[in-house]
């Protein structure tokens, strides 16, 4: 019955640790990575297909860019052709001039499509794509491209400015106003005015001032009223335009108006008598203004205009501008085959992705797993096997600090089985003892008399004294050791303890000194408890007075590091010293050299590890060196009081003839390297250890 017991627990722990060990995909960190790596490769490649598109967009728009302004280029000229000439006869050699230059195909059809023009060189010119480049009319301008290639002074009812019909000059009137404009800009010039003559479409000159000041032209009384003044072509082709202008608008039940030379209606404002501006025509643009009769008269002017230059311009037509094998600008498509490219391209490195992700996932959980179940063990009481420590990366090392780890555990184990066995061993011993004497007082075998009694008190104070160590060192672990500091000096501590152990010296034959502070200087001060350091500076000597033969030396010293920072105290003994492989461990709960566990040399084994607790209590540091056969030195290291460790009077001490020797320490913060090795009170050169060793006796 026990083993069925036994063995449904086992299949129910195992069942426990299988069902812990089987985690969903979504929390394992095989899943994670996986997660992880998915994102990042679907991540990369849209970055690299969106670097890609922008790139090939951006050398696909300059290209475009390129062409576009050559086109505009293109477009002008011959929108300029069109703008001065009635028909498209004779355009031919211009069109091969522009292909030439452009090294590109241009072609001119009527709006049905009957070519006028064609600059293609083949016998047999590819077909004309089914939509053209632009529409060539002057009269309807495409400000797109005249933006591009920077032209100013298309009109608001996008009337080519070159067009300019029956207000272009006879070769009189613009004789005539040259000289009068040359005349003006003569004068101009004896003023200290910078000015040229500018001809405009028409023929009419006019005056710029250089630096576009015209300001500076008022006081120069170099004004010419004939150039502010239309002449008889201009007055006759504005009359013209000003009746087609009002029969627009009668048709509308408006009224007539009065067009300026300018192009504006109304009364219009009166010629101003300068020299930098004249009046030609046309003018940039109507003068629009608000309401509906403005609007209405706006766009009857513009009616009127395009009306009246129809005769003196060509016909709109058709331009075609492309590549000599027929194709035209590239453009960037994304087709169904390229879509289907770019889907499978990018599938292909995801499933290249997942799958060494999965590969490295599994060789990375494999380590992690064999970790769990290895903690898991632990966790049940089992004996865990160390785990196999195959690469030197991140996991190796996890799986390297887990076996030292479950090695220390094992340890710690083992050392607290030990203490159990030390507890008992100790507390059975004075017990064992009282309960002998008792009952042999019982059966009338002893007399209670002063002797009977001093042994059962020298038991039970034994019994009390481990004990106390119990309890102090139970309080120092769970951080309820209660201190009372206050000021006191170092050198009074050390006499107090020497005091209370000199007898027991003496009785043994252990020479016990304390070195007096150098002359002329103060013992170290600090502060500290006063029971609690006489207790562990008693711990010390107790144990160097029961280590030491009879004729030895146990010397007490204390002095100032080297940096003012800390009170050291020395413990030097003569006595047989500890072995380098023991040295480690004299610290530990109940550690004794003698593995026998016998009494023969007295103390519980827990006045070192008292020791430790204490002296980490007040912040400092405890260490141990020591040559077997020869001695040994534990020193403690203090926090000074700062108005002393800043005034730097402590006297230190040192002594010749240091040697290396074997050491070791507690916890806490050491010197730092300030203070210099120095000792006292045992053979030359017996150690050397964290800044404190023994010197000459």
């Amino acid at each position: 019955m026990l083993r069925v017991r036994r063995s449904s627990r086992a299949r129910g722990v195992s069942l426990r640790r299988e069902q812990r060990a089987r985690l969903p995909l979504r929390k394992s960190l095989f899943g994670r990575l996986l997660a992880v790596s998915a994102l990042v490769a679907a991540c990369s490649v849209a970055a690299t297909a969106w670097l890609a598109v922008q790139t090939t967009s951006g050398a696909i728009k300059q290209e475009q860019g390129q062409n576009l302004t050559a086109d505009a280029r293109i477009y002008n000229t011959l929108l300029g052709y069109a703008a001065t000439h009635p028909t498209w006869d004779g355009v031919d050699s211009t069109v091969h001039d522009l292909a030439r230059q452009s090294g590109r195909r241009i072609a001119l059809t009527t709006e049905q499509r009957r070519p006028l023009a064609d600059s293609a060189t083949r016998p047999s010119p590819p077909a004309l794509p089914p939509e053209a480049s632009a529409i060539v009319d002057p009269l309807s301008v495409d400000t797109t491209l005249s933006q591009t290639v920077g032209r100013v002074g298309v009109t608001a009812d996008r009337v080519d400015p070159r067009a300019v019909g029956p207000f272009r000059l006879p070769a009189a009137e613009r004789t005539s106003l040259q000289r009068a404009a040359d005349r003006s800009v003569a004068c101009l010039n004896r003023s200290g005015v910078a000015a040229d003559v500018v001809r405009g479409p028409s023929g009419r000159p006019r005056i710029e001032v250089v630096g576009n000041d015209p300001d500076r032209v008022q006081g120069t009384r170099c004004a010419s009223d004939e150039l502010d003044e239309p002449t008889a072509t201009e007055r006759k082709a504005l009359g013209a335009l000003n009746q087609l202008a009002d029969a627009c608008l009668k048709r509308q039940g408006r009224t007539g108006v009065r067009l300026n030379p300018d192009l504006s209606w109304g009364d219009g404002p009166e010629p101003i008598p300068s020299a930098g501006v004249s009046a030609r025509t046309p003018a940039p643009a109507p003068s629009v203004r608000t309401g509906d009769d403005d609007r209405a008269t706006a766009s009857c002017v513009g009616t009127a205009r395009r009306e009246q230059l129809s005769s003196y311009v060509a016909s709109p037509a058709l331009l075609f501008i492309g590549d000599e094998g027929g194709t035209t600008v590239p453009g960037f498509d994304l087709s169904p085959t390229n879509t289907a490219k770019i889907a499978g391209a990018a599938a292909l490195v995801l499933a290249l992705t997942v799958g060494a992700t999965m590969l490295a996932g599994a060789r990375l959980v494999r380590p992690l797993h064999a970790l769990t179940g290895a903690a898991q063990r632990m966790r049940d009481g089992e004996d865990s096997a160390p785990v196999l420590v195959t690469d030197d990366n991140e996991i190796g090392r996890l799986a390297a600090a887990f076996n030292d780890m479950s090695a220390h555990r094992a340890r710690l184990e083992g050392q607290r089985k030990d203490m159990v066995s030390d507890v008992a061993h100790e507390l059975r011993t004075p017990l064992s003892n009282i309960r002998g004497w008792l009952e042999a007082a019982q059966d009338g075998l002893a007399e209670p008399d002063p002797a009977f009694i001093s042994s059962l008190h020298t038991e039970a104070v034994q019994l009390q004294h481990i004990i106390d160590d119990l309890q102090d060192l139970a309080a120092a672990d769970a951080g309820a050791l209660r201190l009372h500091p206050e000021p006191l000096r170092i050198e009074d501590v050390l006499g107090q303890v020497a005091a209370a152990h000199q007898g027991w010296a003496e009785t043994v034959g252990v020479t016990l000194t304390v070195l007096a502070a150098t002359a002329g200087t103060h013992g170290p001060e600090l502060t500290a408890d006063p029971v609690r350091l006489r207790q562990a500076i008693g711990n010390l000597v107790s144990n160097a007075v029961r280590h030491t033969p009879a004729g030895g030396n146990v010397t007490l010293h204390a002095y100032g590091s080297e940096c003012a920072d800390q009170v050291v105290v020395d413990v030097t003994d003569t006595g047989s010293g500890i072995s380098a492989e023991d040295l480690p461990h004299v610290f530990d709960r109940f550690w004794r050299a003698e593995k026998s566990r016998s009494r023969r040399t007295g103390g519980s084994g827990l006045g070192l590890a008292i020791v430790r607790k204490l002296v980490e209590a007040h912040g400092g540091s405890v260490s141990a060196a020591s040559v077997e056969g020869q001695g040994s030195v534990f020193t403690l290291r203090l926090p000074a009081d700062p108005a002393q460790a800043g005034s730097g009077e402590w006297g230190e001490a040192g002594g010749p003839g240091e040697s290396q020797g074997a050491s070791t320490g507690g916890s806490g913060s050491a010197a730092g390297g300030c203070e210099r090795g120095s000792g006292a009170g045992g053979p030359q050169g017996v150690v050397s250890g964290r800044g404190s060793g023994a010197g000459q006796a």
